[in-house]
């Protein structure tokens, strides 16, 4: 694979890419709007790094497979090993940035009605776009993190940290009960209401506390 993750001045990280651990239904106006039930606990599925590329100038999707949605997402790099057995998780955060969780969303529906596993319409090649990503010490309030995308000059998603069912700490907490953090995996921390089918020629807009910009277009 030629991803790499990079530091939002554009440098290389010295990070391999690892996995991806995702959050499902962490945002209750997202559970509404897909008529889903609240989960007791956070529901994890994993992407390979291979659903892993970068965000900009242009962002292609399949175009056979039927609607592909966005899901605009927190991303947590992971800068040092977290296990079961570490209380302080927050220390060995490198930083945050912006992901798109890309879902085949007629494949999953099919796949779930079945009651199959739908691991082939989350992680599919390319499924995780992920913007640079910005060092812990410009984030005091990780209870505090606001994050828009805007489709072709329309707000879509708009989320605020403060609206979280489970915390990125208690997260992070629970995550390891069941899957070492390695250095070089990312953790995406759920997505707000608003989500949708993406079409080639959108614009995309991501922006990240009011003063982190990214964009990319759909090819």
């Amino acid at each position: 694979m030629t991803y790499q993750h990079r530091h939002i001045n554009g440098d290389p990280l010295k990070f391999i890419p690892g996995k991806a651990v995702c959050i499902g239904r962490n945002y209750a106006d997202h559970i509404k709007e897909l008529k889903n039930q609240t989960p007791k606990n956070p529901l994890l599925f994993i992407k390979p790094n291979t659903s892993f590329c970068g965000m900009e100038p242009t962002l292609t999707i399949p175009s056979d497979k039927g609607q592909c949605h966005h899901e605009l997402e927190i991303s947590v790099l992971i800068g040092a090993p977290i296990t079961r057995h570490q209380t302080n998780v927050i220390d060995s955060i490198w930083g945050l940035g912006l992901a798109l969780d890309l879902t085949l969303r007629d494949l999953q529906n099919e796949l779930k009605a079945n009651g199959h596993p739908w691991e082939i319409a989350k992680g599919f090649d390319n499924s995780c776009p992920l913007t640079s990503f910005i060092p812990m010490n410009e984030f005091p309030e990780l209870d505090n993190i606001t994050f828009q995308l805007t489709i072709d000059g329309e707000m879509k998603q708009n989320g605020h940290t403060s609206l979280m069912i489970t915390t990125i700490e208690a997260l992070i907490q629970y995550t390891v009960q069941y899957f070492s953090l390695l250095p070089g995996d990312v953790l995406l921390t759920g997505t707000p209401a608003g989500v949708g089918a993406l079409k080639k020629g959108n614009q995309l807009e991501l922006n990240l506390n009011h003063r982190f910009k990214f964009s990319t277009l759909i090819g």
